[in-house]
């Protein structure tokens, strides 16, 4: 018998498989909307029909706010962008709407995705084409309507950020019939202007409302600019051509007009820290100078001459007491050894033995007298004391050992 899976581990496997498909995670479906249901939950549960086929679908409560503008309706023609996956619980598939459009955007939709290729193809989105924005702007221009909340909040942000820095405004018609026309009016009129940025854009809008930055005369004006451009078109959701064509792509006006005014602040901030760093490279420069100073006036006393000499002189010096201590030392050594020969020879010497009552006895010949049988009587002998010599004559000897018996 094969393996046995559980419903749990198909309805998983399908989905993993789903979800795995290129085209099955990004896709548009269009249909007719049935069965809506609008849950407490803020999530919208509908079904996509078409020629006796349905499918069935639910946005979540986090993607209306970007992705729906009007309320879904029974019997509407919609196209729906989103993934389709598989609801484990019940086993179906069903689309996951992350945007809802009405079926009419579908085709602009299309135009916009055709003129996308096409400049794509023509190198109007390569990054080395890129003009790079300048760090430091004195003169700025804007291209959006006169009126309306863009406006306000770029010359709002402007005035926090650098008041210092002037603006241009071009009053363009940002949509409706004849809108591109005057966009690429702006971008001309400004560009002629010598400015250092110019920001192109408007608030954010539906598909119709935006299309004017879809437009391909007002991508090429954008590319044939000689001055910088920032496009800041829609919510940050949005893309438009202006913003694949544009220098840098800012997800809103005001995103835009913080990339182009830098913060005063924060630049001054900088120039301090700048400040900071030059004066601990200063400061750590000269005390290397000072150092180093120091160490080559050291090596400079050690080879001086004078220094020498005084050294050569305390060498000297030296080498003289030594030579005194070491003759001291060798006299008293000897001295000290002289003595103890002195005393020793006189331990030895026959006269210091006199001294004590003892004296030396001689034959008349000389000779001395070491036994009783060395003389007999009536000899001659003299007896040598440490003060002087007394003489006589053997009258009697007696022998140590008739004493003894």
């Amino acid at each position: 018998m094969g393996v046995v899976y559980s419903v749990k581990d198909i309805n998983l496997y399908i989905k993993n498989m789903f979800a795995n498909d290129y085209l099955l995670r990004n896709l548009q479906v269009q249909g007719e909307v049935s069965n809506v249901v609008y849950h407490s939950s803020g999530h919208i549960y509908f079904t996509l029909k078409e020629e006796g086929n349905a499918l069935k679908g639910v946005m979540f409560k986090s993607a209306r706010q970007q992705g729906l503008s009007f309320r879904l309706e029974n019997g509407q023609q919609v196209v729906v962008s989103g993934s389709i996956s598989v609801y484990e619980r019940d086993g179906q598939c069903q689309l996951y709407a992350r945007r809802i459009e009405l079926a009419g955007r579908g085709n602009l939709y299309e135009a916009y995705e055709q003129l996308k290729q096409k400049l794509y193809e023509e190198g109007l989105f390569e990054f080395e084409c890129k003009k790079e924005i300048p760090k430091y702007p004195k003169a700025v221009g804007v291209v959006t309507a006169k009126t309306g909340a863009a406006i306000q909040d770029i010359i709002n942000i402007a005035k926090r950020r650098n008041p210092y820095v002037q603006l241009y405004l071009y009053p363009a018609q940002v949509q409706g019939e004849g809108a591109a026309q005057t966009i690429v009016a702006g971008i001309k009129a400004l560009d002629g202007m010598g400015l250092d940025i110019i920001i192109v854009g408007r608030g954010g809008g539906s598909i119709e409302d935006l299309w004017a930055f879809n437009e391909e005369i007002v991508a090429r004006a954008i590319f044939e600019a000689n001055t910088p451009i920032i496009s800041g078109t829609g919510h940050e959701i949005d893309n438009t051509i202006a913003d694949y064509v544009a220098d840098l792509r800012a997800p809103t006006p005001s995103a835009a007009c913080e990339l182009a005014i830098p913060d005063v602040m924060t630049t001054l901030h900088q120039v301090r820290e700048y400040e900071n760093r030059m004066k601990r490279l200063m400061e750590y420069s000269l005390q290397n100078a000072v150092q180093r100073i120091q160490v080559m006036a050291n090596r400079l006393e050690r080879v001086s001459p004078e220094n020498r000499c005084m050294n050569q002189k305390i060498y000297l010096d030296s080498l003289q007491d030594r030579l005194v201590n070491g003759i001291q030392s060798k006299i008293q050594y000897n001295r000290h050894r002289y003595e103890l020969l002195l005393a020793k020879l006189d331990g030895l010497s026959p006269t210091a033995k006199l001294v004590g009552g003892y004296g030396y006895i001689a034959k008349e010949d000389g000779n001395p007298i070491r036994s009783v049988s060395d003389v007999k009587l009536e000899d001659s002998f003299s007896v040598t004391l440490w003060d002087g010599t007394i003489r006589g004559r053997v009258e009697k000897v007696d022998s140590e050992l008739e004493l003894n018996i």
